[in-house]
């Protein structure tokens, strides 16, 4: 897969899980894709602040990114 691949399906993968964050009155930017296996992103508006984000981070979006994308090994959320 190429990296402009990996960076759609990636995105695919962001499409999918976004309306679950909108309906909460958040979102996620795709920031970044490193060494084709750390994919860097930013939870926005109310995921910021949320206890739960990280549960959401990693049952939520690395879960569904990695069904598109198994070679990603991790997500990590940078904060603004």
């Amino acid at each position: 897969m190429s990296g402009e691949e990996l960076r759609l399906n990636v995105e695919k993968a962001l499409d999918e899980i976004r309306p679950f964050l909108q309906s909460d009155g958040g979102d996620i930017s795709l920031l970044s894709i490193e060494d084709e296996k750390i994919v860097k992103v930013q939870l926005e508006g109310a995921c910021v602040g949320c206890s739960v984000n990280q549960m959401t981070l990693k049952s939520g979006v690395e879960m569904t990114i990695k069904k598109f994308a198994p070679q990603i090994e991790k997500v990590i959320n940078v904060e603004a």
